[in-house]
């Protein structure tokens, strides 16, 4: 506040601006009382303020400027800073409870109940903010405490107790940035600092209603010349506030347009009709004319009626749909005749409990020889007393080259000054890079974008966090926090694609990764997944899949499964026997094959034929001998003997012939058997030697195709030449690239089934 000092007290410089005049009180308090040490009133000169808003703020400024330079000479000191009153159009109230925990059990100070306070401000000025749907900016203006707690319970006054916990019940008010914006340009104009900031009716009913009558639900009207400012108390606290933009004007422009006459000369009327029963004026045309005060007042009447109707309405709506005990009614604006009357008329009270206050209700203030005490020195009474009661003021500063204003709570940070200003909450914390979405095996993943840097914070200069304290006119600069990196997921990142199949391949165990598909096609570990992708990690292959996965070429290579060609949808998993062979393999083993069974079946034919023939010779054989027994020359004395021994002789030659062909069929059967023998015999050696074969034989992948070694206990890299068409008696290149397994190759060096062997001409 002011340097200087009265009697060891802080002087006070209070002003009220209002709608018709701008008054200003100075003085100090001692004790409970106020002591009044000058006091200028001065009216605007044109309309330059309507309905308690600023609308010239030039000739406003210039206004206190001279209210300011009057009460300087009048107490011989230099005012820097001033408390001074917001009234508006647009007030906004905000009911809040807000409970401060204690770090532990002790007694409370004050700085425990201004830090309940300002907490409690902010809570109220946040709500409000989450409720105000329109494009204004509206500040806190003034709050009043409606009840204390302490632990809960109900205290008129904590300080000095013992409690864990305090609370509040409060009042925020809030008005819009302009009418805010206005008073403070205006004060500063005229050469002053705003030390505090109150609203009006807050300000009066300091003054009107003592904290000793409070315990009674009483209404404070304080009526000026553009609004009429409410206040009802009720169990010992304040427990609302309200404006209404209806007040003395509407009435003096009422008597300007009945009357022909010019604003400031209605003005005078309404005055005058107060004081005297006749007032003789000009109008326009400039001609003499003379109103009585019945005249003027039946000219207000309806618009008396009018204020009173809204005023007692507002009043019923504040005090929650009922009429309160009592009305005060203070302000230059409520001394027009009749006005307490209609009030109590439209409440229901009894005329005697709505009354117009003045000097009678300030017993605590002393004033100097000829001051004015009547209701229109309330107001600027009630600012002074303010001052000392609640620490309500906005500070300046600059933020990124915008000069903004913020509500002053002896703790402002950083942060306040960027939401004050809407900084993005996003630019000031690092910011994720864009998430990606998709599914793996049918469930839902979500891979977060990296963290960007966060915002860089500058104060005057230097570089600062968040939480740092601000100052009024301190320079703030917040380069904006950056976006990371977007969300990058590879297949082979999943953990879902961790492990191998074990896969039966050409009778080896191999181990392979995982097949991987995305929108239903094969992909490899190192694709880069899309939003909205449908992720599959399948445990089994397709054939063109494990081909892929052992890099050969499926149009050079035949696949089979468990013996047959494997079809191209056919699905392989680890209890298959899969080989694979290079088409040319394939063709010349069902070459060999064919060959082989031509072979074994020309064989058979050959023995059966063998047989045949062998058959047909012992048949003509036994012919011939047959044909040369008839033939033989028969006499008749050799007939005689045949005939006597031809019983004895038919006999011999029926047991020979059946001894003959008994031999004869067990020859044959001999024969068929050892066929038999025969054949089965070379069978199973073709078997013996393919398994031989087999057991020797390994598969390599030279140049991506399949080679089948055969015949050796063990294969050196030198080997392979023999299986493939590799011109070396002409120079085609800078010379031979060999490679095993990625790796250069010696060609001594020993080969194991599945390596993959590359060569080529450099």
């Amino acid at each position: 506040m002011n340097q200087t000092k009265i009697n060891g007290e802080e002087l006070v410089f209070g002003l009220d601006i209002g709608t018709r005049n701008v008054v200003g009180t100075v003085g100090y308090k001692q004790g409970e009382r106020f002591i009044v040490v000058a006091q200028e009133i001065r009216e605007h000169q044109t309309r330059a303020m309507l309905d308690g808003q600023i609308h010239d703020i030039n000739r406003v400024a210039a206004t206190i400027a001279d209210v300011r330079q009057s009460l300087q000479n009048k107490t011989g000191m230099t005012l820097d800073e001033v408390c001074i009153a917001a009234a508006g159009r647009v007030l906004k109230t905000m009911n809040v409870h807000f409970d401060l925990e204690l770090d532990k059990e002790r007694n409370v100070t004050k700085d425990d109940l201004n830090t309940l306070v300002s907490m409690g401000v902010e809570k109220a000025y946040a709500e409000f903010q989450e409720k105000n749907d329109t494009d204004m900016q509206f500040y806190c203006v003034g709050y009043s405490i409606v009840k204390h707690y302490l632990n809960g319970m109900w205290m008129g006054q904590p300080e000095h107790h013992k409690a864990k916990n305090i609370g509040a019940d409060m009042i925020a008010t809030f008005l819009p940035d302009d009418v805010v914006d206005g008073l403070y340009s205006a004060v500063e104009i005229a050469g002053l600092k705003v030390a505090n900031l109150t609203l009006e009716p807050i300000a009066a009913i300091r003054v009107a209603i003592p904290e000793k009558f409070r315990l009674l639900n009483i209404a404070m009207i304080d009526v000026g010349a553009g609004t009429s400012d409410i206040s009802i108390t009720n169990d010992g606290s304040v427990i609302a506030f309200g404006m209404l933009p209806q007040a003395g004007d509407a009435l003096t422009e009422l008597l300007a347009k009945t009357c022909l006459i010019d604003f400031a000369t209605a003005e005078k009327i309404k005055k005058d009709a107060t004081k005297h029963e006749k007032i003789v004026y000009e109008d326009i045309m400039g001609l003499e004319q003379t109103i009585t005060a019945e005249e003027v007042l039946e000219i207000c009447k309806p618009e008396i009626d009018k204020m009173a109707k809204c005023t007692a309405d507002t009043i019923r709506e504040l005090n929650g749909g009922v009429s309160p005990s009592a009305v005060f009614i203070v302000g230059g604006g409520g001394k027009v005749k009749g006005f307490d009357e209609k009030i109590a008329t439209e409440l229901g009270l009894d005329p005697k409990r709505v009354a117009l206050r003045g000097e009678e209700i300030m017993k605590d203030v002393d004033f100097p020889e000829g001051a004015l005490k009547d209701s229109t020195i309330i107001t600027p009474i009630g600012i002074c007393l303010t001052y000392y009661e609640q620490s309500n003021n906005f500070i300046y500063i600059n933020f990124n080259g915008h000069r903004i204003k913020l509500y002053d709570n002896n703790k402002l940070t950083v942060m306040d000054a960027a939401m004050q200003a809407a900084f993005s909450r996003e630019g000031l914390f690092p910011r994720r890079g864009q998430e990606l979405h998709y599914t793996v095996n049918g469930k839902s993943r979500v891979t977060k974008g990296e963290y960007g840097e966060s915002a860089h914070v500058y104060v005057n200069n230097e570089e600062v966090d968040l939480s740092s304290s601000i100052k009024a006119n301190d320079e703030i600069v917040i380069v904006e926090s950056t976006v990371g990196k977007s969300a990058q997921e590879k297949i082979s990142d999943l953990v879902d694609y961790n492990g191998k199949l074990t896969m039966h391949i050409n009778g080896d165990d191999v181990q392979l990764s995982k097949p991987a598909r995305v929108n239903g096609k094969s992909v490899s570990e190192e694709y880069l997944i899309q939003n909205d992708d449908a992720v599959e990690i399948a445990a089994s292959y397709t054939p063109d899949e494990l081909l892929a996965a052992m890099e050969i070429k499926a149009e050079d290579n035949v696949l089979f499964v468990n013996g047959e060609r494997a079809d191209s949808d056919v699905l392989l998993t680890g209890t298959d026997m899969i080989e694979i062979k290079s088409k040319e393999a394939a063709l010349q083993e069902i070459y060999n094959a064919a060959q082989q069974e031509a072979e074994k079946e020309a064989r058979k034919e050959a023995q059966k034929e063998a047989f045949r023939e062998a058959v047909k010779e012992h048949e003509a054989e036994a012919a011939k001998a047959d044909e040369n027994q008839v033939k033989e020359p028969v006499t008749e004395e050799v007939k005689e003997t045949k005939a006597v021994n031809e019983d004895s002789k038919t006999e011999t030659e029926e047991s020979k012939t059946e001894a003959e062909k008994s031999e004869a069929e067990t020859e044959t059967v001999h024969v068929f058997k050892n066929m038999k023998e025969n054949v089965a015999k070379e069978e199973k050696q073709e078997e013996q030697k393919e398994a031989a074969d087999e057991f020797k034989k390994i598969i390599v992948i030279v140049n991506q195709k399949p080679i089948v070694m055969r015949g050796k206990e063990k294969y050196t890299f030198v080997d392979i030449f023999d299986y493939i068409n590799f011109d070396t008696s002409k120079m085609r290149g800078a010379g031979i690239a060999t490679l095993v397994n990625g790796k250069d190759a010696q060609y001594t060096q020993e080969l194991y089934n599945g390596d993959k062997i590359e060569v080529y001409w450099k």
